[in-house]
């Protein structure tokens, strides 16, 4: 009895790893694209760390630097990250400028979208669920596991002087948890993502910035 017990479980156990083995790059590519691609706007949590070369070689010993808040997504490449912690700031972004709103420092510095081209088509791609990433990345599928889910790794493919790849994990549900930037210096730019919640409108000009009283608006960018 107990011989047999053994072997089903054994049994059980391959055949687990069997079926998720089975699932393959373009089937989870395509569960996250149906899981994000419907969705006319998003609202998701966030936590962002900054892990240096230095501090990686240092393991659990030093944390990074870390922010949170709420990051806002409507289809197709409208963008806001509003950071709470450690102190206010506002990013919001379009495809034709990019808005870095300080408050504590009563200032917004502008950016035409173009200086930021790749990063935010990617960010747009990532929460319309990875499309087109095969336009511009190699796409190589890792470690795979009922409880973990999955890593998707994407090479920069040309490669991008400032990036070296971009690790994003989903849950076997194919909602996404975590991005990793890796730049080519070392360091890591970690996001981690709270479940996300589908948001059907946003209220008029959410997407717009206008500078309040007293702020200070300081043009960057190409031409200026």
């Amino acid at each position: 009895m107990t011989k047999r017990l053994i072997i089903f479980l054994v049994m059980t156990w391959l055949f687990q790893g069997v079926s998720i083995a089975d699932e393959s790059l373009t089937t989870v590519l395509e569960g996250i694209r149906k899981t994000y691609g419907p969705l006319p706007g998003l609202s998701v949590p966030y936590t962002r760390e900054v892990i240096t070369r230095s501090m990686s070689m240092l393991g659990g010993q030093a944390g990074g630097d870390t922010a949170s808040g709420t990051i806002y997504f409507k289809h197709p490449h409208f963008l806001r990250l509003e950071q709470e912690r450690p102190k206010p700031e506002t990013i919001i972004a379009n495809k034709d400028t990019l808005w870095w709103y300080i408050p504590e420092k009563k200032s917004a510095h502008r950016y035409p979208a173009n200086d930021f081209g790749k990063e935010l088509r990617l960010l747009s791609d990532i929460f319309r669920g990875l499309a087109h990433v095969e336009d511009s990345f190699q796409v190589v599928l890792h470690g795979q596991s009922p409880s973990e889910g999955y890593e998707i790794e994407l090479i920069p493919d040309p490669p991008w002087q400032e990036i070296d790849r971009i690790a994003v994990t989903a849950t076997r549900q194919y909602e996404i948890r975590s991005i990793k930037i890796h730049n080519t210096l070392g360091t890591t730019t970690r996001f981690t993502l709270s479940a996300l919640s589908e948001k059907t409108d946003f209220e008029e000009g959410f997407f717009q910035f206008v500078a309040p009283e007293g702020v200070k608006v300081i043009v960057e960018g190409a031409g200026q």
